[in-house]
């Protein structure tokens, strides 16, 4: 199985909330799966996770005014893609930390155009109690670990 490098983000604003989007597949190998995740993507070649984590941010959020730090945690995950691929996600996530709430769409490619269907700032207390689909699993853990929603967490 090939191994498929992949920065990812803790994106929070000072009201300690998460960011997440809402993927819908409608067609191909994964239609009718619905789940939120964490914004990011692919390390491409010559690239670090750090910098992936950096040309992310600006694609899927148009955010350019943050503060990158990490990466605060990693997992590996068999995935399967929506070409039906099988790999090995290897997964490194970085905390961002931004004063906006507001994103841009303009950097989305049409894959993402067509399975990213809703974004929404989420709270703890929102994350910890819903019943849908979050990915990565033991998102609030590991949110807890890098102090995301600790009041003491500088900004």
């Amino acid at each position: 199985m090939r191994e498929r490098p992949s920065a990812r983000l803790l994106i929070t604003t000072p009201k300690r909330r998460v960011l997440l989007f809402r993927f819908v597949h409608r067609t191909g190998v994964l239609a009718g799966k619905v789940y939120w995740a964490t914004p990011g993507g692919g390390v491409e070649h010559g690239e670090t996770f750090a910098d992936a984590a950096i040309r992310e941010l600006c694609e899927e959020t148009g955010i350019r005014d943050a503060h990158v730090s990490g990466p605060v945690g990693s997992r590996e995950v068999p995935l399967q893609l929506p070409d039906g691929e099988r790999v090995l996600a290897v997964e490194q996530y970085f905390v961002v930390s931004t004063d906006t709430e507001s994103i841009l769409r303009d950097g989305w490619t049409a894959e993402e155009m067509e399975v990213m269907a809703d974004h929404q700032w989420w709270s703890r207390e929102e994350l910890s109690s819903t019943t849908e689909t979050i990915y990565p699993e033991g998102l609030v853990e590991m949110l807890d670990e890098a102090g995301v929603f600790s009041t003491e967490r500088p900004l």
